[in-house]
């Protein structure tokens, strides 16, 4: 058994998640691709299921992490921690883009598991964007605007392109997977906070 059998059937799931849905997918599929006996995913992860759960919560561990550690700046103003946030995951996204297009389609039905989700790290994600959010309003660096509807539209910017990257890749020909897209994707990103967000007295000071 290679030292690194459950990095590679991780790896091998993902990618097999990723081109044939989780239900296309059998253990002697992940099994072959990874080049280990199914009795190495059962002495890890006891089945496929278990095996989708390590993945979400892998991903989800480290992107709550990721928007920590941006919120880490908010002494800096709510303009400026917003765009760390966005920056930073952004690179986490980029970095597993795989993963995460698996995660977004899969959170989009829903499963016992996509609601366990929302309980726990989205509760916590829609913590840390309100309290930016609101103190963005309270220090005056935002308009009043519904937190809510402020958080579906940051929340759409983030996700679209790995829920569509075919649709950008066939039709916009822009290709996330490449190293500038995060960088190049942030300033616009950073473009619609101080358009969208941000009051105008704040951009000019």
């Amino acid at each position: 058994m290679r030292k690194n059998s459950k990095e590679a059937i991780v790896e091998a799931a993902i990618s097999l998640f990723n081109t044939k849905g989780y239900s296309g997918t059998s253990i002697r599929d992940i099994a072959g691709k990874a080049k280990v006996n199914t009795a190495n995913i059962a002495y890890y992860f006891q089945n496929k299921h278990g095996l989708l759960e390590y993945c979400f919560t892998s991903f989800f561990e480290q992107y709550i992490a990721k928007i920590e550690e941006g919120y880490a700046s908010i002494d800096h103003g709510a303009a400026d921690c917003l765009k760390k946030i966005s920056a930073t995951l952004l690179d986490f996204l980029c970095e597993n883009i795989h993963l995460t297009s698996f995660i977004f389609r899969e959170m989009s039905i829903d499963s016992q598991i996509a609601r366990e989700i929302m309980a726990t790290y989205y509760t916590k994600e829609k913590y840390y964007l309100q309290m930016v959010l609101e103190k963005g309003m309270e220090w005056r660096e935002f308009h009043h605007l519904s937190t809510a509807f402020m958080i579906v539209q940051l929340k759409g910017l983030w996700i679209m392109p790995f829920l569509n990257t075919n649709y950008l890749r066939e039709v916009l020909y822009v290709f996330p997977n490449e190293r500038y897209f995060a960088k190049k994707y942030s300033q616009e990103i950073c473009k619609w906070i101080d358009e969208v967000l941000c009051e105008k007295e704040t951009l000019i000071s």
